[in-house]
């Protein structure tokens, strides 16, 4: 077996030149931990069209590469079983190291802290928080079977006989509860108040909120006394979408469903804000169900909608020579509600999705801009245990 200790070395200099890594206890874990070894049976390689190139035995240039690897299409297809090229839809990978290693940064842990991980994923972070605490402070759960059973070989392979868990992560895992950390490797609508239970007063819990491809924070909020936690967006973060929670795509045929119109009306802001990425955040505080659906018709033409399928509403936007136009229909006016938020941004002065604040508690998620009160928001109990 080729000894990858240059690359993992080489990993840590870049990571530490990128500006994520900087403690020397998380340097040793990736300098020690060989990230191939959690790569069986193999990834997926991006080729053009769309299509996923299938690699059983990846080398140390693509182990360590700066890259997220896919591991798994369609929940179920992983690369051992595909020798052509595949197309499919991304439901596991191994995520890039600055990412995993940036996140463990911002965990602030220290030895002795116990950690619940929520999505064990190939289990290379399990491995770098049982390198720093030591494997009887880490609990990793993941809700796919074969997932969980591969990261577990893996995990023992190279020596750590942690706590592998198969079930539903947004329950946590009461029975190794208190826990000092909490950390989530995938994005959630919003934090499940099960996972603040079970952390322990002045405890961490660090997770992805959001529910669109992009346009998501890596909220950290610390859990108090009174059994609430508050914090902040501390940055931008992508994750795949906790299984339970991915909003099933819009598809159809969206002419129907946009049929009948309550109103129309110049749009103040253009749709296309909503492909960057405080926008897109923003319009999820604003309208947390809905989806922003891109089509094109016939003749080439760009349609953009936002849609709420729960509540039967939808904003459709046509270009004109002046701007836009909306259409809007249903119970819930989506783009104005959307629209007033982001005028009030702009109003403010266009401030980063660090400026952001949240607070939960067994009732609700609070998410604010301080000195903003116009953008305020509130939204209702998810998923509570």
């Amino acid at each position: 077996m080729t000894d990858t200790t240059p690359h993992r070395r080489a990993l840590a200099d870049r990571l530490a030149k990128a500006g994520v890594l900087s403690d020397p206890a998380w340097r040793a874990a990736v300098e020690a931990v060989p990230r191939e070894r959690f790569l069986h049976p193999g990834v997926f390689l991006p080729e053009d069209g769309g299509r996923w190139r299938p690699v059983t035995a990846p080398d140390a240039e693509i182990a360590y590469s700066d890259e997220s690897l896919t591991t798994q299409l369609d929940g179920h297809l992983t690369a051992d079983r595909s020798t052509d090229l595949v197309t499919g839809s991304p439901t596991s990978s191994s995520t890039t190291p600055v990412t995993v290693v940036g996140m463990l940064e911002h965990l602030d842990v220290r030895d002795g802290h116990s950690v619940l991980e929520i999505g064990t994923g190939t289990g290379y972070s399990a491995a770098l928080l049982c390198h720093r605490l030591g494997e009887d402070n880490v609990t990793t759960v993941e809700v796919d079977p074969g997932v969980a059973r591969r990261a577990d070989d893996a995990l023992e392979a190279v020596g750590f006989s942690t706590w592998t868990v198969t079930g539903d992560g947004l329950l946590g895992y009461p029975h190794r509860a208190p826990y000092d950390r909490v950390i989530a490797t995938c994005a959630v609508r919003r934090i499940p108040y099960a996972w603040v239970r079970q952390t322990r007063p002045g405890g961490v819990v660090l997770a992805t909120v959001g529910s669109w491809g992009y346009g998501t924070g890596l909220a950290k909020v610390t859990v108090g006394e009174d059994g609430t936690a508050a914090g902040r967006i501390v940055e931008r973060s992508s994750f795949m979408q906790a299984r339970a929670e991915a909003a099933v795509p819009v598809s159809g045929d969206l002419s129907a469903r946009t049929a009948y119109a309550d109103s129309e009306r110049a749009a103040e802001l253009p749709p296309t804000l909503l492909a960057e990425w405080m926008p897109a955040f923003l319009a999820q505080l604003a309208a947390p169900d809905a989806q922003f659906v891109h089509a094109m018709t016939s003749d080439g033409a760009q349609l953009r909608y936002l849609f709420a399928p729960e509540r039967e509403s939808f904003a459709e936007f046509t270009a004109t020579d002046d701007g836009w136009t909306v259409r809007q229909g249903g119970p819930v006016a989506l783009w104005d509600d959307i629209e007033r938020t982001l005028l009030a941004w702009k109003a403010a002065g266009s401030p980063d999705i660090t400026a952001v604040r949240l607070r939960i508690t067994r009732e609700a998620h609070h998410y604010w801009i301080d000195g903003e009160p116009a953008l305020n928001w509130q939204h209702g109990p998810g998923r509570v245990s």
